[in-house]
């Protein structure tokens, strides 16, 4: 069973799911789902790890608090989440924006890393869908207020269904859409998902990016896994990640759009557990970071203006 938990971090409340036992996986939703959407994944994994999936601050069922939602801020709390519960280092997957949370968690907390693996990630180049860049603009939370209505999400999906049922490619992001705003009906959700969307995307497209940072993956195992069909985030930010880190596994997901867990779960799982089998955890520490900032950045004097 993937049971749900809640902890008290700080004076807001953490939901979280569990299930298994053994080497810890912590699974990372995105922007409007949670803990829930990762449920068949997990119960495969948990056959031989211990799975962990939270609700991520403003997500799901966790508090909505006015406050900080920057990826730091998430990789900060699933990090306090972990602790609580004992957990010192584990394998991190994410998906879309937890892509980007895993990737800041890495950053921040190297030694609690064993594996990286990165699912439609965002924070790999600038492309993203017009509708992510629209919700980013001012006033779009009005109008997001009036997306969330039953009745529209409700079209949006009986819609989607019927073009899903005549084979077009459409349906399936219609339903995706209608997915992604039921849990925006609160008015606390509505704010905290414009804050973090915010925090990522902006009129242009994504603002934050960790291509410059990939070199420091170059002795972390990194499973770089997309929907083959994703038009939310293009695939070719993973090809071009998988060749920016040495070592690492790319992987498409057949059949798969922008929610493989939810599209292809059992494909999805099957990739994660060849991942983790297949290769040996990491143990980075200070002086291995040390390292490689080094051998990449040499300090030189700065030249007088």
């Amino acid at each position: 069973m993937f049971d749900a938990w809640e902890i008290d971090l700080h004076g807001h409340e953490v939901v979280y799911r569990i299930a298994g036992e053994g080497p810890p996986v912590v699974l990372i939703h995105g922007m409007v789902n949670a803990s829930r959407h990762w449920a068949a994944v997990a119960e495969r994994l948990a056959e031989r790890h211990l799975v962990i999936a939270p609700d991520l601050i403003g997500h799901g069922d966790s508090a909505t608090p006015r406050g900080d939602y920057s990826l730091g801020a998430h990789a900060a709390v699933i990090r306090d989440l972990l602790s609580a519960l004992g957990i010192e280092r584990a394998t991190m997957v994410g998906h879309s924006l937890g892509g980007g949370v895993a990737m800041v968690y890495f950053w921040q907390f190297p030694e609690r890393v064993e594996r990286l693996a990165l699912v439609s990630s965002g924070g790999l180049g600038d492309e993203v869908s017009p509708l992510l860049r629209s919700a980013a603009l001012p006033g779009a939370s009005a109008l997001i207020s009036l997306a969330t209505h039953r009745r529209v999400t409700g079209t949006l999906d009986r819609a989607g269904i019927a073009l899903r049922e005549r084979g077009s490619w459409v349906g399936g992001q219609l339903q995706a859409i209608a997915r992604a705003l039921r849990p925006l009906e609160s008015a606390g959700q509505r704010e905290a998902f414009v804050q973090t969307l915010r925090a990522v995307i902006d009129r242009h497209g994504q603002r934050v990016s960790a291509t410059d940072r990939l070199y420091l993956l170059r002795d972390m195992p990194t499973l770089i896994a997309w929907g083959e069909r994703d038009r939310t985030i293009p695939v070719e930010h993973g090809v071009a990640a998988h060749r920016a880190v040495p070592g690492s596994r790319f992987v498409t997901i057949p059949g798969a759009a922008h929610f493989p867990h939810l599209e292809r779960p059992d494909a999805l799982a099957a990739v994660l557990e060849d991942f983790i089998a297949s290769t040996e955890p990491a143990r980075y520490d200070e002086a291995m970071l040390e390292a490689l900032l080094r051998g990449r950045s040499a300090a030189r004097p700065r030249s007088a203006a």
